[in-house]
């Protein structure tokens, strides 16, 4: 599972979700098998991470998913401050406080037959709100990952945008797929010029004498992680580039890490079958961590 290894925690068997505003236990929490979320993957989601309390880099996710609702021409039937507080109640009926990792799903929602056109719709949309005790597991951070080249490309934004985190993720899976047949944990997928994009789950960055480089940005999602690391980078006199580069550019790093909103930053070890700096976590992945953390306390108070 890579990055998404995670504790197992036997209170989300009960979890409440809210479906559409309605609190109900996971085992119950159901959406109609006419809903347009899952008979076309047609809707946008996001991922939060509660940390004591605080839903950390709230605004910018926010940002995000309205900016996909808005690609996709869907209507959020909510405003700002009525979905914050959706995800807050939840929070307090599960009372959640910290460790927890936040799933909201937006689909289209219902239609009255199977049909892909979006303006044949029979309701507002549909918001799913899925709360999760749950924790990375914290010897991939030390540990890392093993990475591998993957044979699917993320593809440009007349094919299906690659900037928007869609429900139709099918080109992610296809990536993992083939790295996991490829053994690795995770597969670095390459744009439609040959340059490096993003892995299937998360953003990729290199090391290279001091520089950090990750890819120019236009052939992936639009990271809240992968843009905190660049403004830590930023502000602590590191060298930071979003540039195309390749892989030969990789094969020849001093080290390499990946990120995302679930784990924060995680060490590649491997690549294609070779080891990267030495086997361990490079000191600059490690030090980016830290600066990581420091940032997250200092969103949560301290």
């Amino acid at each position: 599972m890579g990055t998404h290894e995670y504790e197992d925690d036997p209170r989300n068997e009960n979890v409440w979700i809210s479906v559409n505003g309605e609190l109900l236990r996971r085992p119950d929490a159901k959406i109609s098998v006419l809903d347009a979320g899952f008979l076309l993957g047609d809707g946008v989601w996001e991922a939060f991470r509660l940390h004591r309390g605080v839903l950390v880099f709230l605004d910018d996710h926010l940002d995000r998913l309205w900016h996909g609702a808005e690609v996709i021409d869907l209507e959020m039937p909510l405003n700002r401050e009525q979905l914050v507080g959706r995800i807050e109640e939840v929070i307090e009926a599960n009372e959640m406080y910290d460790g927890v990792h936040i799933r909201l799903i937006v689909t289209r929602g219902l239609k009255p037959t199977p049909y892909q056109a979006p303006w044949v719709i029979s309701s507002l949309p549909t918001i799913v709100i899925i709360p999760e005790h749950k924790r990375a597991d914290i010897r991939r951070a030390e540990n890392g990952i093993r990475l591998v080249t993957v044979d699917v490309i993320r593809g440009p934004q007349n094919v299906q945008d690659p900037r928007i985190n869609s429900l139709s993720k099918h080109n992610c899976i296809a990536g993992c797929i083939d790295a996991a047949r490829k053994g690795g944990d995770e597969g670095l997928m390459l744009d439609p010029n040959g340059n490096v994009a993003s892995c299937n789950s998360t953003h990729f960055f290199i090391v290279r004498d001091d520089e950090v480089w990750t890819s120019s940005g236009e052939y992936c999602l639009n990271g809240i992680t992968r843009r905190k690391v660049l403004d830590i980078c930023g502000a602590n006199g590191i060298a930071a580039f979003e540039r195309d580069f390749t892989i030969d550019d990789v094969r020849s790093a001093d080290e390499a890490f990946v990120t995302g909103t679930f784990a924060g930053v995680t060490p590649v070890i491997e690549f294609d079958g070779e080891e990267m700096s030495a086997g361990v976590r490079g000191p600059m992945a490690e030090r980016i961590q830290n600066l990581y953390i420091d940032l997250i306390r200092s969103e949560c108070g301290g």
